[in-house]
C-alpha cells in the first residue's frame, strides 16, 4: 500500500517536480494551494506525511491536530526549519527537512543579485522598456579589486566565495567556526564582524537564523559599515533588520540592496519599507529556483519521507532520528544532561575546538550512545546551528569545521557508577566535565577538570577558579550585591592537588561587562567565566 502524503502550499513547479520524481516511489500524494493551518488541518486525517515549506508556520496547535490525526512525519521542503514549533513536536512527530539540494542555484544568483545592483540592471531595463536609453545614473563600478565581505561560510558562501576570487575580488569572511583549510585553498581571511563592516564594499550574508543572528544586521552594525556598502542578503530575512537597512538607504549610507529573503513572506505593500526605492533589488525567494534545486529538494523529501516511514534512521531528522524504543528508553533522561554539557564545553574551551571525546560509564555504556554524543555535539554547536534541535546536522557541523569526535565505553571512572564525561581538547590543553543523573532525572555537574563540584547547569553560572584564601566570598558578593545582581545560589569546590578552590555562582541575571571587569581585579582570582546554561 502506497504512503499517502499531505502536499500543502503545492505551486506548479512544485507538482512538476515532485510528479517526476514520485515516478520512483509511488507515493499517494494530495496537492494542496494552501498554506496548511488550524483551519484546514482536518485535510490531514488519514495520511501518513505532510509536507510544507518554510514560508509556512506550523505552531503547536498545528502540530497537536497533526498528530491527532494520525500522521506520522512532518516533511519540510528547504533547508530552513525555524516555521516549525520544535519544542511542541518533541517526541511527539518526527520533523524532516533536504538541508541540501543545490548550493550552486544560490551561489549563483547571490552573484546574480550582485552584478545587477552594483550595474543597475534592474533600472536599466524598466528605462529601456520605455524606449529611455540615457545611462544618467546608471554607472556602476568594477567588482575586481574590490572587497567582498562574507558572513558565514558554509557550503553556499563557500561556492560564492570561489567564484568571487575568480572575478578578483578579496574576500573577508565571518564564522563562528572558521575553516582556515578552506581559507588558504581560496586565499581569504577570516576577521572580525567590525573588521569586515569596515573593509567591505559588498556585503553578503550567508549565516543560518539563529538567536546570536535574529538582526545582525541593524543600526549598530550598519553604523559600522563604510559608506557606499551594498548588503546582499540570501540567507534567512530575520538575520537582518529591513526597516534599518531602509534609513541606511535612504541616508546614502548604504548605496544599494539586494534582498530575497524576508522576516514575512510575502513581503506585502503594508510593511515593506523599500517602496519606490530605486537602489534596491528584491525577488520573491528565488535563490533555489532552478530545475536542480528543484529536482533535489524532491528527492531528498521523498527519499527521507520513504525513509522516516519505514522505521529507517533518517539522515534528514531535524529534531531526533528513529532509535528502538529500548534503547530510546535508556539514553531519553540524558539528552538534556548532554546537551547542557556540551554548551559548558565551549564555554571552557580556551581556544577552537579540535576533539570531542564522551566517556560513557555504567549503564550507558552497554547501549547505543550515538545520539548522547550527538546531542553533546548539539550543545556545544549551538551558536552555529539554526536551531537547538538539530541532532543531525550537529556531526556534520563538527565535521566540517575538523572537530574530531570520540566516544569511550567504561566501567566506572571512580565516583559513579553512571557517569558522563566530556573531554574537549584545543591546541592550548584540555578541559573536562563529569555529569550524572540524580534518581533518574536531575542532571548535575560533579567535576570540573580536577575541580570536585556539585551544580545543577541552569540560568546564568559565573565559574570562578581562585587562590584559596580568606574574603574571596566575601569580595565577590559584595560587587555583585552593588551592582544588584541576584545570587540564587553557591557552591565551593576544591581542587584536590594544588589547594585552589572554584565557586560556582548562580546569579538571576546577565552580568555586565563593567561588572565583571570588576570581578576579574579582585587579588586571587584565576580565570572567570559567565556561562548561560540553558538550552533553547
Amino acid at each position: 500500500m502506497a504512503y499517502k502524503i499531505a502536499f500543502f502550499g503545492a505551486k506548479p513547479y512544485d507538482i512538476a517536480s515532485f510528479d517526476k520524481i514520485n515516478e520512483r516511489y509511488e507515493f499517494d500524494i494530495r496537492y494542496y494551494k494552501g498554506h496548511l493551518n488550524i483551519n484546514n488541518v482536518v485535510l490531514t486525517q488519514g495520511v501518513d506525511a505532510v509536507c510544507i515549506f518554510v514560508n509556512n508556520p506550523a505552531d503547536a496547535a498545528v502540530i497537536d491536530a497533526l498528530v491527532a490525526n494520525g500522521v506520522k512525519l512532518l516533511a519540510l521542503r528547504c533547508a530552513g526549519f525555524n516555521n516549525v514549533d520544535l519544542n511542541a513536536a518533541r517526541g511527539k512527530l518526527p520533523v524532516v527537512r533536504v538541508p541540501a539540494y543545490s548550493p550552486y542555484a544560490v551561489a549563483e544568483y547571490t552573484l546574480a543579485l550582485m552584478l545587477s545592483l552594483n550595474r543597475k540592471i534592474h533600472r536599466a531595463y524598466w528605462r529601456t522598456r520605455d524606449g529611455n536609453f540615457s545611462l544618467n545614473g546608471l554607472m556602476g563600478f568594477d567588482m575586481h579589486g574590490k572587497t567582498a565581505g562574507i558572513i558565514g561560510t558554509g557550503k553556499i558562501a563557500k561556492i560564492l566565495i570561489h567564484i568571487l576570487k575568480g572575478l578578483g575580488m578579496r574576500v573577508l569572511a565571518n564564522d563562528l567556526y572558521p575553516d582556515e583549510k578552506f581559507a588558504k585553498e581560496e586565499g581569504i581571511t577570516y576577521v572580525s564582524l567590525d573588521e569586515l563592516y569596515k573593509e567591505s564594499d559588498i556585503i553578503s550574508l550567508h549565516c543560518p537564523l539563529t538567536d546570536q543572528t535574529r538582526y545582525l544586521i541593524n543600526d549598530d552594525s550598519i553604523a559600522k559599515m563604510k559608506d557606499g556598502v551594498r548588503v546582499i542578503n540570501v540567507s534567512r530575512g530575520a538575520v537582518l533588520d529591513i526597516y534599518a537597512l531602509a534609513e541606511a538607504l535612504k541616508s546614502g549610507h548604504v548605496a544599494g540592496a539586494a534582498i530575497d529573503v524576508f522576516p514575512t513572506e510575502p513581503l506585502t505593500k503594508d510593511i515593506n519599507p523599500f517602496l519606490g526605492m530605486d537602489n534596491v533589488v528584491i525577488t520573491p525567494h528565488l535563490g533555489a529556483s532552478t530545475v536542480e534545486a528543484k529536482i533535489g529538494v524532491s528527492g531528498g523529501v521523498a527519499e527521507g519521507v520513504m525513509e522516516a516511514l519505514k522505521g529507517e534512521p533518517v539522515a534528514t531528522a531535524v529534531n531526533m532520528a528513529p532509535v528502538p524504543p529500548n534503547v530510546y528508553n535508556v539514553i531519553h533522561p540524558y539528552f538534556d544532561l548532554m546537551e547542557r554539557m556540551g554548551n559548558l564545553a565551549v564555554y571552557l574551551a580556551d581556544a577552537p575546538m579540535k576533539e570531542i571525546e564522551v566517556e560513557y560509564t555504567g549503564e550507558l555504556a552497554d547501549t547505543e550512545t550515538r545520539l548522547l554524543t550527538t546531542a553533546v555535539l548539539k550543545g556545544a554547536l549551538n551558536p552555529i546551528l539554526q536551531v537547538s534541535d538539530d541532532y543531525v546536522n550537529a556531526a556534520e557541523f563538527a565535521k566540517t569545521r575538523h572537530i574530531a569526535i570520540k566516544e569511550i565505553n567504561s566501567q566506572s571512572n571512580g565516583y559513579f557508577v553512571n557517569s558522563v564525561t566530556v573531554r574537549v581538547r584545543t591546541n592550548k590543553g584540555e578541559h573536562a566535565i563529569v555529569g550524572v543523573l540524580f534518581n533518574g532525572t536531575e542532571a548535575k555537574i560533579v567535576q570540573i577538570d580536577e575541580y570536585r563540584v556539585d551544580f545543577t547547569p541552569e540560568g546564568y553560572l559565573l565559574l570562578v577558579p581562585h587562590v584559596d584564601q580568606p574574603n574571596m566570598i566575601g569580595q565577590i558578593s559584595t560587587i555583585l550585591g552593588q551592582a544588584h545582581i541576584n545570587i540564587m545560589g553557591m557552591q565551593v569546590g576544591r581542587m584536590t592537588k594544588s589547594g585552589n578552590n572554584i565557586m560556582a555562582i548562580a546569579v538571576q541575571d546577565d552580568i555586565p561587562n563593567d561588572i565583571m571587569v570588576k570581578l576579574r581585579s579582585i587579588n586571587g582570582i584565576l580565570d572567570m567565566k559567565l556561562i548561560h546554561c540553558d538550552i533553547h
